[in-house]
């Protein structure tokens, strides 16, 4: 008797979302088959994308080695960001860590007059983050979002403190939410439940928090990898949206990194593929070599 390997047929789809328009978008998600599982019944149309990451400023405490690549064009965000495109990324990921209050406190006009000159620049989709301070990104990221009216961008970080005004945002000016919680299953379903009350569920993209190697990975591995697997195998329809990894600068901080090149980029493709296998969609990079190296991997039939 021939001997048939056993497959499985799940009935949970992942939301297929598009960022950026025409010739300067790219989809992620869409898949109905667990990471990898190309034996089983269902299909993957919309194979893991990657970006790589540009700072609004120069950056001060990256290691001569990380800024190598960039070394030209760092102290300009708009060339960095085209540079980005030169070197094959699939978009650009802009973090506006100068709106920080600790850290410049730039205003919300010049973030948005950045990131439209940027998405302008660019002829690969862009990813906007904001600093992270949800008080500041309440003033920064509508004002983004005006400026980019109609662009169809990836926006965050939407969390539970600003989800209503920076969401509102971004429904109004036609883009995507990129909702951020802390490593807890619970809590991400339960932003994503509020977030849904008004924005619609295949605009979001899910960021469940990405840390490094050795630094907390198990954690952000093992809620990425339950979040795909109860979406696609139960149908939960809180997490049924594609995820991002934001892992470069948490690999690129960590002492390991900084103290030499080759650790850093195993350090951060290693952390890369770990999230790949988890179920990622999209990946955040910071050094060029990582990221091509992860392409080549990926392209591997």
């Amino acid at each position: 008797m021939e001997y048939k390997a056993p497959t499985e047929e799940y009935t949970g789809v992942v939301r297929e979302v598009t960022i950026g328009k025409g010739r300067k978008s790219l989809k992620i998600g869409g898949e109905n088959i667990l990471p990898f599982h190309f034996f089983d019944k269902g299909s993957n149309p919309n194979p893991v994308k990657f970006a790589l990451e540009v700072l609004d400023m120069e950056p001060q405490d990256w290691p001569e080695h990380l800024i190598q690549p960039f070394k030209n064009v760092i102290a300009d965000p708009v060339k960095w960001a085209k540079k980005c495109e030169e070197l094959g990324a699939d978009a650009v990921f802009l973090r506006l860590v100068s709106t920080d209050p600790a850290v410049k406190d730039s205003s919300a006009d010049e973030a948005a007059a950045l990131a439209k000159r940027i998405a302008e620049a660019i002829d690969i989709p862009l990813i906007i983050y904001g600093s992270g301070d949800d008080k500041k990104d309440a003033e920064v990221l509508p004002k983004v979002a005006e400026a980019c009216d109609g662009m169809n961008l990836l926006i965050g970080p939407v969390q539970k403190e600003n989800y209503e005004v920076v969401g509102k945002a971004l429904l109004d000016h036609g883009h995507n939410a990129s909702a951020l919680s802390p490593l807890d299953i619970n809590l991400l379903k339960e932003l994503n439940v509020k977030l849904c009350k008004f924005f619609p569920a295949e605009k979001i993209v899910i960021d469940p928090e990405a840390a490094a190697l050795g630094y907390g990975m198990e954690y952000s591995f093992s809620l990425m990898e339950r979040v795909k697997q109860i979406g696609i195998i139960t149908k939960d329809n809180m997490t049924m949206m594609p995820l991002i990894a934001d892992l470069g600068g948490e690999c690129w901080k960590t002492k390991q990194a900084k103290e030499d090149k080759e650790q850093g980029l195993l350090w951060e493709g290693i952390t890369a593929l770990s999230f790949l296998l988890a179920g990622a969609n999209i990946i955040v990079f910071r050094h060029p070599e990582t990221s091509s190296l992860m392409k080549k991997i990926t392209e591997v039939k």
